[in-house]
């Protein structure tokens, strides 16, 4: 599987609609004052329909990636079904917002992960738009 922005495909909507948080000094998760960008890779697979999105969270002070967080959204019967195999620690993994464990992360990812889990607990509207870049991405209808 290799990952692609979702800006390579659709620049003008990604544009509008790529997430930014900015944080401010003394917040809940003890982030550095930056804004927080996160930037949306799917899988370019034409035959995969994994169901997930990777975030590459870029700092805008660092100017740099500062973690890669993959947030599955379905199901565990889902994800067993997908991976053809019942493996209950890599469905785990799967499921849910979490760091990528192949890839290399900042000493501010584990603060990000918490800052990414409570936006995708609380903003439905936001979980909604994700789902709706990653069929647009694949080319699925609505």
């Amino acid at each position: 599987m290799i990952f692609q922005s979702f800006h390579d495909k659709f620049p003008a909507i990604a544009e509008a609609e790529t997430k930014a948080i900015q944080v401010f000094q003394n917040n809940d998760y003890g982030l550095p004052p930056d804004s927080y960008i996160f930037v949306e890779l799917f899988c370019n697979d034409k035959k995969c329909d994994c169901r997930r999105v990777f975030f590459d969270v870029f700092s805008e002070n660092k100017n740099a990636s500062v973690a890669l967080i993959c947030w599955g959204w379905e199901s565990r019967d889902f994800y067993k079904k997908w991976l053809g195999i019942y493996d209950s620690a890599l469905i785990t993994e799967l499921i849910g917002p979490s760091l990528n464990v192949g890839s290399p992360q900042s000493e501010l990812a584990p603060a990000i992960l918490l800052m990414i889990e409570e936006l995708l607990k609380n903003n439905i509207a936001y979980c909604e738009r994700i789902k709706m870049h990653y069929k647009l991405f694949k080319g699925k209808k609505k």
